[in-house]
C-alpha cells in the first residue's frame, strides 16, 4: 500500500485522533476513562501505519505527519509524567537534535547559500580593495583597522558587551526564521547578505596579512552562533519548501505543520545563541594566546556534533518521544 492509498483508507481515523487531540489539550482536570480507551485505540493504531512507513517510505511527508500525531498522543498518555525539568531536557536531549537529523538536508542549505555569499564578498574585495566600500555597510568600512588586532581588547570583556552580543544573535536568527513566511526569500538574502560581509572583511584582513588573528577572533563564538544561524535559517527555508511542495496534504496544512516544527528548531537555538554570546564577550577580546582561541573553536565543534550525534540517535532510538505540543 503507497502512501495515497493510506491516506485514503486511514485518514479518517487520523483526523479523528488529531481532533481527540485538540480536545484533550484544553482539559485541564482529569480525562474522561471513555476518552483515554478511545485515544489508546488510535495511538495504537496510528503507532502501526508509522512503523510500516518508516520501513518502506522514511522520508515521505506522511511519515513525518505521522511521527508528530504519534508523539502527541503519546504525550497526552504520559504527560504526568513529563512536566517540568523533565520536558525540558526531552527537548534538548532528543527532540531537538532529531529535528536537526530531520531538515539536515535545510540546515545545509542555509550554510551552502551563506558560503556562497562569502565567496562573493571575498572575491569583490579581493579583486580590488575599495568594493570594499560597495559590499560593507558605512559604519562597519569606516571603522575597519586591521592593526587594531594586535591591540589587547579588555575594555570590550564585560558582561554587558555579552549581553549585547546574545540580543544581536538572537535578532538575526529570529530575521532567518520569520524570513520563512516570505515563502524562504527573506531567508535566502539574509543569509547570504551575511556571508557577504564575513566574506568581504576575510579579504580585508587576507590583504593586511592579518587572516590568522581574525579567524582567531571570529570562530571561537562563531562555530556555535553560525551553527544556530544556519539552524534558525534551514527552519525558514523548510517553510518555504512546505509552502511550494505541500505533498499529499493542503498547502495551508503542510505550511502550518512545517512552521510548527521550525519554531521548535528557533527556540533550541537559543542556548547555543546565549553560550557564543558568553564566548563572544569573554574568550573573543581576552588576552589569550591565539592558539588557545583556535583550540577553544576547535572544543566548540567537536562538543556540538556529539550532542547532536549523541542526541539524534536517542531519538531514532524512542521516536515516539521526539516530540512536544
Amino acid at each position: 500500500m503507497d502512501p495515497a492509498q493510506r491516506i485514503k483508507r486511514y485518514k479518517d481515523d487520523w483526523s479523528e485522533l488529531e481532533r481527540l487531540l485538540g480536545a484533550l489539550d484544553k482539559v485541564r482536570g482529569p480525562i474522561r476513562a471513555e476518552d483515554i480507551d478511545r485515544l489508546t485505540a488510535l495511538y495504537k493504531s496510528a503507532s502501526a501505519h508509522l512503523a510500516a512507513m518508516r520501513t518502506q517510505w522514511p522520508g515521505d511527508s506522511t511519515t513525518t505527519y505521522l511521527n508528530h500525531l504519534v508523539a502527541r498522543a503519546h504525550h497526552v498518555l504520559y504527560r504526568q509524567n513529563e512536566k517540568g525539568a523533565s520536558r525540558v531536557r526531552q527537548f534538548f536531549g532528543v527532540l531537538f537534535p532529531s529535528l536537526i537529523r530531520r531538515r539536515f538536508p535545510f540546515v545545509l542549505a542555509a550554510g551552502a547559500l551563506f558560503l556562497l555569499g562569502m565567496i562573493a564578498g571575498f572575491a569583490a574585495v579581493w579583486a580590488d580593495p575599495l568594493n570594499m566600500h560597495l559590499v560593507l555597510p558605512a559604519h562597519i568600512a569606516g571603522t575597519i583597522d586591521p592593526a587594531a588586532t594586535d591591540q589587547p581588547r579588555g575594555d570590550l570583556h564585560s558582561p554587558l558587551v555579552s549581553t549585547e552580543i546574545f540580543i544581536n544573535n538572537i535578532r538575526v536568527a529570529m530575521l532567518a526564521f520569520v524570513s520563512g513566511v516570505t515563502l524562504g526569500f527573506g531567508t535566502l538574502y539574509l543569509l547570504a547578505y551575511n556571508g557577504l560581509l564575513i566574506g568581504a572583511l576575510a579579504a580585508v584582513f587576507m590583504q593586511a596579512g592579518k587572516s590568522y588573528v581574525f579567524w582567531a577572533y571570529i570562530l571561537p563564538h562563531g562555530v556555535i552562533e553560525l551553527a544556530a544561524i544556519f539552524i534558525a535559517g534551514g527552519s525558514g527555508l523548510y517553510m518555504g519548501y512546505r509552502f511550494f511542495v505541500p505533498g499529499a496534504y493542503t498547502r495551508k496544512r503542510q505550511f502550518l505543520q512545517a512552521a510548527k516544527e521550525s519554531v521548535q528548531l528557533l527556540l533550541g537555538t537559543i542556548p547555543l545563541l546565549v553560550v557564543a554570546g558568553i564566548i563572544e564577550g569573554y574568550v573573543t577580546p581576552s588576552e589569550l594566546t591565539l592558539g588557545v582561541k583556535y583550540a577553544v573553536a576547535g572544543a566548540t565543534l567537536v562538543l556540538l556534533a556529539l550532542y547532536c550525534f549523541y542526541g539524534s540517535i536517542r531519538g531514532r532510538s524512542a521516536p515516539s518521544n521526539s516530540s512536544i505540543h
